[in-house]
């Protein structure tokens, strides 16, 4: 038995801990990036652009003057020279994780995207767009928007297209933007006004007001300068059933329809998308900028701020009904073309809403392209996943303009990412790392059976897959103590803070699956009782104490507890590096949140709503 055969358990472990050794004989190659699929996964419990940012200020007064503003310009400001992080020591050369008879993906097979699969390169337009204006709400970005209104307007006739997101994530936040349409309006009526008294003919701004989720609706007939109608046609924005965000193809086709007529009537065509998400159709990124481009028409987005360095977030929904809590997965980025950080945690996906301090990297880089302004929200989330999400998410401006996102499209930028070892070896081992890529390394977290035989052959299994794992980990180490060299020489201060940061998630994660093994083998040999009757799960959790190995465990595995506590100081060690080489930027906040993890794993017992697992109540939760 799995829990009181020791012995049995110390041959297994044996059998397992030889695929390290054999980690250092795979070569790289290269292969196409994966296509993101939007996936909704649902958890009933919480785990623990600019190119320069500007600080916005909220005014709920009518101007009374006809100030203007325009875009910003973009930097291309790369960061300076830091030492190099530590070298490896001695779990990844224990004998306990070893099979010869385990095919599990490696680094050597993964390729770096095809550029045959990338989409048509339109070329890099002018810079123009203000690719990070941050505002606290929807107040700020609307005066703003006021300003950028009447600015056109003193050229020539406006048409604004509105596109408003259908997801029911926004349903908020579109009441919020109807309350503001009033002072956007009377602002507005000043540029008639001083039309009149120096005898100038101003032109008038028409809008139209449409949503977006598969497809686009329109919700006023035509454009129209009436702020009773535009307010009734924002109440009639309905939630999008499918939770598809095709926002790029929406502005698309906004653009056709309204290109040509606008420039008949010698009109400016300007778009404003409202949108806490990334959007599913990215592929189509390409064609918008390029028509954007050839309409000369700016395309506005407010918006949210990207999770670091990865797709997704997940946004809270609770059942009116039955009052069970879901987490709901949305695209929220990356801020970059491609990720740059690991898309794992150490036991599976990503579940943290750290911010990049920058906003999506489609949706800016058309902002940027089209010459529009990017508005990044910067209030907390209360309804998002991770602790990160209620933290203070301003960072150093001065800091992050050395961190700016590369904006060119996608094919120039696997073009350059390929011309360095050093930047190609950092985004295969993030594919090779990919859970949602890779299911097989996904260890699980939550919700293993209460009963010691079911729990026996449950962590059987995760065993095996927390073998897998740390396979790859350790091929991910060595791969990345041998470009350690040409860090010092690479100048962008992003691709530096991916390593440093990445480094030492790698190290950190090797000693957290270690005390998974020990916590599986603790667990099952003491099967102790859950702490209330009526519990029926085990759920992991991090704590701060590490297990220490027994005699047979130390013998079957040559890793003791000094050995242990000396990799888990190497960690905390390159996550201080990080911190400390990249301050008031969301890598020290990441490090510092990894810092405060437990290396320490316990399983904890925990009840679960049965309904939960209920295909009928299932069935009711939304696509946002």
């Amino acid at each position: 038995m799995f829990g009181r055969n020791v012995p049995a358990l110390v041959i297994s472990l044996a059998v397992h801990l030889v695929l390290l050794g054999m980690a250092a004989a795979f070569k790289i190659a290269s292969t196409q990036e994966p296509e993101a699929v939007l996936v909704e996964t649902v958890f009933n419990e919480d785990r623990v652009q600019e190119e320069f940012s500007q600080e916005m200020e909220i005014d709920t007064t009518v101007s009374q003057t006809l100030s203007l503003t325009s875009g910003g310009v973009v930097s291309e400001n790369l960061g300076a020279a830091a030492e190099s992080p530590m070298a490896r020591t001695k779990i990844d050369r224990s004998q306990i994780v070893t099979d010869p008879t385990v095919r599990v993906p490696t680094i050597g097979d993964i390729e770096t995207p095809g550029l045959g699969k990338l989409e048509t390169d339109l070329g890099v337009g002018q810079v123009s767009g203000d690719v990070g204006a941050r505002v606290e709400g929807y107040g700020a970005a609307m005066h703003r928007l006021t300003q950028e209104l009447r600015r056109m307007m003193r050229q020539q006739p406006v048409i604004a297209v509105w596109l408003f997101d259908a997801s029911n994530s926004l349903k908020d936040d579109r009441e919020e933007i109807k309350e503001n349409f009033n002072k956007v309006y009377e602002e507005l009526e000043l540029v008639r006004r001083e039309a009149d008294l120096k005898n100038e003919r101003y032109s008038a701004l028409e809008t139209m007001i449409c949503s977006f989720g598969a497809s686009v609706k329109k919700l006023t007939p035509a454009p129209t300068a009436k702020l009773e109608e535009i307010k009734v046609a924002i109440d009639l924005v309905k939630d999008d059933p499918t939770g598809a965000e095709n926002v790029f193809a929406s502005i698309s086709a906004v653009i056709e329809e309204y290109g040509v007529p606008s420039q008949r009537s010698r009109r400016q065509l300007a778009i404003i998308v409202v949108s806490d998400e990334s959007g599913d159709d990215e592929d189509q990124l390409e064609e918008a900028v390029s028509l954007a481009n050839k309409y000369k028409s700016p395309v506005y987005f407010l918006g949210r701020e990207a999770i670091l360095g990865y797709p997704y977030a997940h946004v809270g929904w609770t059942d009116p009904e039955t009052m069970l809590h879901h987490w709901i997965r949305i695209r929220r980025g990356p801020e970059t073309a491609y990720p740059e950080c690991l898309q794992f945690d150490g036991f599976g996906g990503r579940y943290d809403a750290t911010s990049s301090g920058f906003g999506p990297y489609g949706q800016v880089r058309l902002v940027k392209e089209s010459g529009g302004i990017y508005f990044m929200l910067q209030r907390e989330e209360e309804n998002l996943l991770g602790i990160e999400a209620r933290s203070p998410r301003k960072f150093d401006d001065i800091a992050m303009k050395e961190y700016e996102p590369n904006l060119v499209n996608r094919k120039a930028y696997v073009q350059e990412r390929e011309r360095s070892e050093f930047r190609k070896t950092i985004a295969q081992v993030i594919q090779v790392l990919d859970p949602h890529e890779h299911p097989e390394l996904g260890i699980r977290r939550l919700h293993y059976p209460i009963a010691p035989e079911d729990f026996q052959q449950e962590g059987q299994r995760q065993f095996d897959r927390a073998v897998r794992t740390m396979q790859i980990l350790n091929e991910a180490v060595e791969r990345l103590e041998r470009i350690k060299p040409e860090r010092d020489l690479e100048a962008d201060q992003r691709w530096r803070a991916a390593y440093d940061l990445m480094y030492a998630q790698c190290l950190s994660y090797r000693v957290r699956l270690f005390q998974f093994l020990l916590a599986l083998d603790r667990h099952a040999e003491t099967d102790p009782n859950p702490a209330q009757p009526k519990d029926n799960e085990w759920n992991v959790v991090h704590v701060s104490e590490l297990l220490e190995p027994s005699e047979k465990q130390i013998k079957a595995t040559k890793v003791d507890l000094a050995e242990i506590e000396a990799q888990r100081a190497k960690a905390q060690e390159m996550y201080q590096f990080c911190a400390e080489q990249h301050p008031d930027t969301p890598w020290e906040q990441r490090a510092n949140r990894e810092l405060s993890w437990g290396y320490g794993i316990t399983f904890v017992s925990n009840f679960r709503d049965p309904r939960y697992d209920d295909p009928k109540y299932r069935d009711r939760i939304p696509n946002f």
